[in-house]
C-alpha cells in the first residue's frame, strides 16, 4: 500500500533539500572562514572570536530554553565554572598545566557534572519557580569564586593562564588561532544539536516544552528529561569558558554576574528561540553591538559634536546606555515579531495562532531552518 506524504511533508520540505537553503549556508561559512584574511584588523578578529564564544553559550542555553523550556536565569554560572576549571587546571596557580585540548571536554564534563547537581533537586519545579532556584544558583557561583580566596585569588583572579599549543605553536596573543577553533567548536556543537534534536531526547524536550503534564502521561520521564537538557546547556557554556579564559590569559568573578546570563538569553530571544541559524544571529548582532557597534556610535556622536558645537552629542557614551538600548530592542521585539528574527516555524505559528501564518511564509522558514524534521 502506498504511503502519501503528508501535508507537512509537502509544505515544509527538510532543509538541505533546498537549493537557496543549501547556497546561503555555503556563503555563511565561506564568509566565516576567510574572515581574518578579508579583515587584517586584530581587534576586529579577536571581537569576532569573542562572539562566537558567545555563540556557544547561546547554543547551549537554547538546549534548555528553548527545546525544553527551562527559564534558567542562571547560565553564567557554568560558564564560570568552566573558566574556573582552565585557571585551577591549567596555571601556575596549583602548578598543574593539563593542555588547552584536553582541558575544553574535561571542563565540559565539570559543567555538566554542576548542572545535573543544580537540577537534580530542583527539576521537579516549574515555570517561575525554577527561573527564581537558577537565578539563585547564578548568583552564588560568582560569590564563592569571589570570597574563596585561598584558592581563587578573590577579586583579582587568576592570571597567567597558559596559552594553547597546536605542536610547537603558541597561540599567545594571536586572536586568529582563536577565532578557527571556536569556529570549528561551533561546527562540531551544531552538528550535535541538530542529532540530538531529531533524537529521541530532542523529541521528549519538546514534548516538554509544549506540555509537561501530557509528556508525563505519555510515559517521558520529565526529569531524567530535563536532567539531560541542563547537562548538554551546562557542558557548551564550560567549554566556551575555557576557550574564552584561555584567549583572555585571565579568569576573574566579574565576568559572570546576572548581566551575563541576562545577556545570553537575550541572544536566544533575540534570534529565536528553538532554530539554530536564529540563535546564532541573535549572539553575533548583541555581541557586535556591544563590542564594536555602540563604540563606534559612540565616536561618531563625539565627533560630530565637536564639529556642530552641539553640547550633547559629545557627552552621549552609547557603551553606558547599552542595557537601555537591549531593553527599549526587546520590549520592540516583543511587541512586534515576539518569535525572533529568524524563528522555527512552529514556534512562529504559537505565537501567532496559525491562523496568520501562510504556507508561503512557513516555507520560507523552513528554508533557513537546519535540519527541519519532516513529519
Amino acid at each position: 500500500m502506498a504511503v502519501t506524504p503528508s501535508a507537512d511533508a509537502t509544505v515544509f520540505p527538510r532543509f538541505g533539500r533546498e537549493p537557496k537553503s543549501i547556497a546561503l549556508l555555503t556563503l555563511v561559512v565561506l564568509f566565516a572562514l576567510v574572515y581574518p584574511l578579508l579583515d587584517r584588523n586584530a581587534s576586529h578578529v579577536s571581537s569576532a572570536a569573542d562572539a562566537g564564544v558567545f555563540v556557544l553559550l547561546a547554543l547551549g542555553l537554547n538546549i534548555v530554553v528553548g527545546y525544553a523550556g527551562l527559564l534558567d536565569l542562571g547560565y553564567a554560572a557554568f560558564f564560570a565554572i568552566g573558566s574556573y576549571s582552565y585557571g585551577f587546571l591549567a596555571s601556575p596557580r596549583f602548578g598543574i598545566h593539563l593542555a588547552f585540548w584536553l582541558m575544553l571536554p574535561l571542563a565540559g564534563m565539570i559543567a555538566a557534572t554542576f548542572g545535573v547537581i543544580l537540577g537534580a533537586p530542583t527539576l521537579r519545579l516549574r515555570g517561575d519557580y525554577l527561573a527564581i532556584v537558577t537565578l539563585g544558583f547564578g548568583e552564588i557561583v560568582p560569590v564563592i569564586f569571589l570570597n574563596a580566596d585561598k584558592y581563587t585569588n578573590g577579586p583579582n583572579g587568576i592570571n597567567a593562564l597558559d596559552p594553547p599549543f597546536l605542536g610547537q605553536y603558541n597561540f599567545g596573543h594571536n586572536p586568529t588561532p582563536y577565532y578557527f577553533v571556536v569556529l570549528l567548536l561551533i561546527g562540531i556543537c551544531v552538528l550535535a544539536i541538530r542529532r540530538l534534536r531529531d533524537s529521541p531526547l530532542g523529541r521528549a524536550w519538546m514534548a516538554i516544552r509544549e506540555d509537561e503534564v501530557a509528556a508525563a502521561a505519555m510515559g517521558i520521564d520529565t526529569v531524567k528529561t530535563k536532567l539531560f537538557a541542563f547537562a548538554i546547556g551546562a557542558s557548551f557554556s564550560g567549554i566556551g569558558g575555557v576557550v574564552y579564559s584561555s584567549k583572555l590569559g585571565l579568569v576573574t568573578p566579574d565576568n559572570f554576574r546576572f548581566t551575563t546570563s541576562a545577556f545570553i538569553l537575550s541572544m536566544v530571544v533575540l534570534g529565536g528561540m528553538g532554530n539554530i541559524p536564529g540563535v546564532i544571529l541573535g549572539a553575533v548582532i548583541l555581541f557586535e553591538l556591544q563590542s564594536l557597534i555602540l563604540v563606534q556610535l559612540t565616536t561618531w556622536s563625539h565627533q560630530l559634536g565637536a564639529f556642530t558645537h552641539v553640547g550633547v552629542l559629545n557627552q552621549l557614551d552609547f557603551v553606558n546606555l547599552k542595557f537601555l538600548l537591549y531593553g527599549l530592542a526587546l520590549v520592540l521585539m516583543m511587541l512586534f515579531r515576539p518569535e525572533g528574527l529568524l524563528p522555527s516555524a512552529r514556534r512562529q505559528r504559537e505565537l501567532r495562532a496559525g491562523a496568520d501564518v501562510t504556507a508561503a511564509e512557513s516555507q520560507q522558514l523552513y528554508d533557513v531552518e537546519t535540519g527541519a524534521q519532516t513529519a
